[in-house]
């Protein structure tokens, strides 16, 4: 056993070394803020869509996706099928019209038009915040992938992988920049494709190419029979507010992918507009192959290697690939099934490594773009200075989501990514979209819509089952208040884990029992634009007029854009 660890570790710093010679590289070719931000727009649209699934194909895609299907069965479909469809919103919606509006960052093409250092403020604290909701997903899963890698089980041995991915991530962007963070990117997409080619044919091969007796076997294996395959075992088929979470969590992904920060980016990459739309093309090819085959991963994992023995291992069910890929090699201790396990559990880590690379550079140099350079020095500022100022954010923002991870670690990332593209869409795509289609639109609307969408989500989570006890499966465990735990005769805060009778009335209740905040967010982000606007004093002047115009024939034909 100990020579398949020893395989596995080396294959597995193979991938680790490459990357970082990668950015290395990469490095001593980023000279600008162009550069550094947009990696000099020298990327093609190949290769900035595969970059782009790079970005969107994240732990939550390998890990958290397969691990839902594999424990819940049918309810996963919707994350598969969820992230695969937004991209519509994306193509036809954002990606032509944010290319020619923008420079390097969201805030760019809000702030054109309403040309308000407020709204770039707004706007860059949002993308910062979204940036680290989506790095603690990544985080936990590195920690999951790891953990399983190297037989580590204890809190600290994850505690301190989380922290070498923060280090890791922090080097990739301080070094590498955009250029160096999109060439990663590149190459674990094409890795992870691989890699989930190889799993799919292989399960596939297993089942005689049959999808009806793979889903057979994943529903006998599942100890649930043919219930596996209905709705109803993550969000109850006959519990309204469960009903209600299934519905806000569709939203919030078909919404929030035309929202996300560290993709938006990736449209000023590239030439121009044209390029830009050429490379959603690629990355909906890409990510919808990439979608169809976590189906067979992880109905796979159930048949193949039991929902009870995933959930033994793993509750949240984040190491379920990567158990399959270790039975599909020959099972635990085999020579197969180490390499296999070094491969998929190789990937996995380089798949979160570029994501959050990618997250890093987006949340640092919205710092440095919009709150340093366009607010706080508003433009008296030279490139090398952005630049400094961007390195020595990804630090600090790095350092934040390593301190948030470690107190996440017990959480599902798929979910936490949904939490993600929930803000995304409700803080974010309101100002996004009003800004580039609606004339009235002011800096009022924008303000208020960037805040009002952010405050929300955030106190929807506050107040629901994730906070007030974690996210489980099936019902959510309860933490008690100091108050309920005295009146209970248990210390403040303790958690029911399984006994929902075992304190009576005493059991606390989420004030808000949705554990996706997106029915309620983003129909409040969208208001509080509209009424922002609707109720501004400040009156239209024709310089107002005037950038409306041409913002709308930069957003249309490319004419003027950066």
């Amino acid at each position: 056993m100990t020579d398949h660890k020893t395989l596995t570790v080396a294959l597995f710093t193979v991938f680790i070394v490459a990357t970082l010679a990668i950015t290395v590289v990469a490095g001593r070719r980023t000279r600008s803020a162009a550069d550094f931000y947009a990696g000099g727009r020298s990327f093609s649209p190949l290769q900035n869509g595969i970059a782009i699934g790079g970005d969107y194909m994240s732990a939550a895609s390998f890990l958290g996706i397969t691990g839902i299907l594999a424990l819940s069965g049918y309810d996963g479909f919707l994350y598969s099928i969820g992230f695969l469809v937004a991209w519509v919103v994306a193509l036809f919606m954002v990606a032509e019209p944010l290319r020619n509006s923008g420079r390097f960052t969201m805030a760019d093409a809000i702030s054109e038009r309403l040309r308000s250092p407020q709204v770039r403020v707004a706007a860059g604290i949002s993308t910062i915040v979204v940036s680290v909701f989506y790095l603690i997903a990544q985080m936990v899963g590195a920690a999951a992938v790891v953990a399983l890698l190297l037989g580590l089980t204890s809190d600290a041995a994850q505690i301190w992988t989380i922290v070498a991915v923060g280090a890791l991530m922090i080097f990739y962007v301080t070094v590498g920049g955009m250029k160096g963070t999109t060439w990663v990117q590149i190459v674990k997409a094409v890795l992870l494709m691989v890699g989930a080619c190889v799993m799919t044919v292989w399960v596939l091969a297993k089942f005689h190419f049959d999808f009806s007796d793979l889903m057979g076997a994943a529903a006998s294996q599942s100890g649930k029979g043919s219930a596996f395959l209905e709705p109803g075992q993550k969000y109850g088929a006959t519990d309204a507010w469960s009903k209600l979470d299934l519905i806000s969590l569709g939203i919030a992904l078909v919404l929030g992918t035309a929202a996300l920060p560290h993709i938006l980016v990736r449209f000023y990459t590239v030439r121009d507009a044209k390029a830009a739309r050429k490379s959603v093309n690629w990355a909906i090819v890409i990510i919808g192959a990439f979608y169809l085959m976590t189906l067979v991963i992880g109905f796979g994992a159930a048949a193949l290697v039991g929902t009870k023995a995933i959930k033994t291992a793993d509750p949240s069910g984040n190491t379920a690939a990567t158990r399959l890929a270790e039975h599909l090699g020959g099972g635990a201790g085999s020579d197969g099934g180490a390499v296999m396990l070094a491969f998929i559990a190789a990937v996995a880590f380089a798949t979160i490594l570029a994501v959050v690379a990618g997250l890093t550079l987006a949340s640092s140099s919205s710092f440095a773009h919009d709150l340093f350079a366009g607010a706080i020095r508003q433009g008296r500022t030279t490139e090398a200075q952005e630049v400094r100022v961007a390195r020595i954010a990804a630090v600090v923002i790095g350092a934040v989501a390593i301190a948030l991870s470690v107190f996440a670690r017990e959480l599902n990332v798929a979910f936490l990514v949904a939490l993600a593209f929930a803000i995304a869409a409700s803080a974010n795509l309101p100002a996004l979209v009003f800004s580039i289609f609606w004339r009235r639109f002011t800096k009022a609307g924008a303000i208020a819509g960037v805040f009002g969408g952010l405050v929300s989500a955030i106190a929807v989570v506050a107040l629901s089952p994730i906070v007030w006890g974690g996210a489980s499966d099936t019902k959510p465990a309860v933490k008690l208040s100091a108050t309920q735990a005295s009146k209970c005769g248990v210390a403040a805060n303790a958690t029911n884990v399984g006994n929902p009778t075992a304190l009576g009335s005493c059991t606390a209740v989420a004030p808000i029992p949705l554990e996706n905040p997106g029915l309620v967010s983003i129909p409040v982000g969208f208001a509080c634009a509209a009424v922002g606007t609707l109720l501004s004093s400040r009156r239209r002047t024709v310089e107002d007029e005037l950038a409306f115009d041409e913002l709308e024939v930069r957003a249309l034909t490319g004419i003027g854009a950066h």
